[in-house]
């Protein structure tokens, strides 16, 4: 298979997780007979010093007419501690989303055997976690109309939702479930919000397509909870915006370190995968950060692409890099930690043991 990967490797420490994950690529490309044809391009705040915007229609251009995004991450501390900047770097991220219909994020929760320890919830917990949350992405508060009134001492942020947005997330929410283990769970503030109203009101009247899946409500804050008290009693989830970008995150300490989690935006025509944490600038440059998650939303994107074995030997070397320890500062815990590359190296070196073609 030929495939043409848009490249955005952004801020921070993006630039050096996405060349691990470009090591991890290039050797499975080599073992499975396929061709990745890298398409570099520009976005955050490296899009803004280059061209004055995070991100350029050469940047959106190469995005939309490749097969898939591999995705960095964006963000400067110059931009966090200035409120008076016009130009953000996340306002990239949020036209790309735009732009490119990302409408679903996908976040995978779940634990690994060899760190069940290091999570901050105690093991009989967090045992048998595997969650996926899907969180609507182009709409809602993030999106909706804002402003300021009354001489700049009131502000306001709209939350708005159409049917259809709902409907197209609560498909890919039900057929993930059927999937599964049929289980769905809605999770809103229907007993204070007219948009989540609209929600559960939405997905109810779906169930009859759906006639094999269990179908739950919860708010929000209950869900946030629960997470940490018994996260395993979920499956697959469905959210409005602002309640996926907080519980994600919120999940995401359940393995312990946010350096290990994948996650996937879906569109219609072209999805991007990206590691779920931020740019820590603090370790740019330094060679520390942990590329793992950057990995892993590598295998999501051969996934998705219907090449479940190439996705597999990532997940694979992935697994065995953490049982043996090859992991950077961040999970040594006393014992050696490797360099970013170093990790890179290691994995894209076991992959290639017992090579064989497909």
């Amino acid at each position: 298979m030929k495939l043409d990967i848009a490249l955005l490797a952004g801020d921070g420490i993006g630039p050096e997780v996405i060349d691990q994950a470009v090591k991890v690529c290039d050797v499975i490309a080599k073992k499975y007979n396929h061709e990745i044809n890298w398409k570099p391009a520009l976005t955050g705040a490296a899009a803004i010093d280059a061209v004055g915007d995070p991100y350029p229609e050469e940047t959106h251009e190469i995005c939309a007419n490749s097969d898939a995004v591999l995705f960095g991450a964006i963000g400067h501390p110059r931009f966090d501690n200035d409120p008076s900047a016009k130009v953000r770097p996340e306002q990239g991220l949020l036209k790309m989303r735009q732009k490119l219909g990302l409408f679903a994020n996908v976040r995978p929760t779940f634990t690994f055997p060899s760190l069940i320890d290091k999570s901050p919830l105690k093991r009989e917990r967090i045992e048998g976690t595997d969650l996926i949350i899907l969180r609507e992405l182009t709409g809602g508060v993030y999106f909706g109309e804002r402003g300021r009134k009354d001489d700049g001492n009131t502000a306001y942020d709209t939350m708005t939702y159409e049917r259809f947005e709902i409907e197209r997330l609560a498909h890919k929410g039900f057929k993930m479930a059927m999937k599964r283990s049929k289980k769905l769970c809605c999770v809103d503030k229907a007993n204070v919000l007219e948009s989540s109203r609209l929600w559960r009101e939405t997905v109810q009247a779906m169930e009859k397509e759906y006639p094999e899946v269990e179908v739950s409500y919860e708010f929000v804050d209950a869900v946030a909870m629960r997470l940490v008290q018994w996260p395993s009693a979920y499956d697959v989830m469905i959210t409005a915006n602002l309640f996926g970008d907080i519980l994600t995150d919120e999940a995401s300490v359940i393995s312990g370190s946010m350096g290990l989690m994948p996650s996937s935006s879906v569109g219609s025509k072209v999805s991007l995968y990206e590691p779920i944490h931020g740019s820590y600038p603090q370790a740019a440059g330094k060679d520390i950060a942990n590329p793992l998650a950057t990995v892993l939303s590598a295998a999501m994107l051969f996934e998705d692409m219907d090449l479940a074995e190439e996705a597999q030997a990532i997940r694979d070397v992935v697994n065995k890099s953490l049982a043996e320890g090859i992991v950077t500062e961040d999970l040594a815990e006393g014992a050696k930690a490797y360099k970013t590359s170093e990790v890179g190296d290691w994995l894209a070196a076991n992959i290639l043991v017992n090579r064989s073609t497909k």
